[in-house]
């Protein structure tokens, strides 16, 4: 069950691990659907006879195992007590090992001081993708969503600003 954080007290958190994930397999048929969802077909993540032979084994794309992060924070923590909430960006996103076909992955999760500005909180997750049995973690990255409190003045982005777009200072 996801640890579960109220908006106001992540100042409190802050150099805290917030909790690890279960471990989750990454094997072929990710990989490949991840393959034709992007267009991304390099032959070492999709070609399993030429990969094995050369290099062991098929790895998982590496934006593939960023964009499983998401999932694997929903068992790690949820942010509380908020109006709306919006992926803000990620900063220092470092692809440090690959993800063999059939390995199993794992997010361990430390809070990141918060950035109150324009209305909203922008709250960092400092992840750490671990793979079973290695040393080397697969990924480091600062993951910071936007929140903006639940005042009834819809204080969040206006219409015409998507959620994905970076907001001034």
């Amino acid at each position: 069950m996801p640890r579960l954080i109220n908006l106001g007290e992540v100042d409190e958190l802050v150099g805290q691990e917030i909790g690890v994930s279960d471990w989750v397999a990454v094997d072929q048929e990710h990989i490949n659907l991840f393959a034709q969802a992007t267009g991304d077909f390099e032959w070492f993540h999709v070609d399993v006879e030429r990969a094995t032979k050369e290099m062991g084994g098929t790895i998982a794309h590496g934006f593939l195992t960023l964009s499983i992060v998401s999932s694997l924070w929903s068992q790690v923590g949820r942010i509380t007590e908020y109006g709306s909430g919006y992926n803000y960006g990620l900063d220092k996103t470092r692809f440090t090992a690959p993800v063999r076909a059939g390995a199993r992955i794992r997010l361990r999760a430390t809070m990141l001081p918060p950035q109150h500005r324009r209305g909203g909180t922008i709250v960092g997750i400092h992840c750490v993708v671990e793979v079973e049995g290695e040393e080397r973690p697969a990924l480091i990255t600062d993951w910071m969503e936007i929140f903006y409190p639940d005042d009834g003045t819809n204080s969040g982005p206006k219409a015409d600003v998507a959620p994905s777009t970076s907001l001034p200072d």
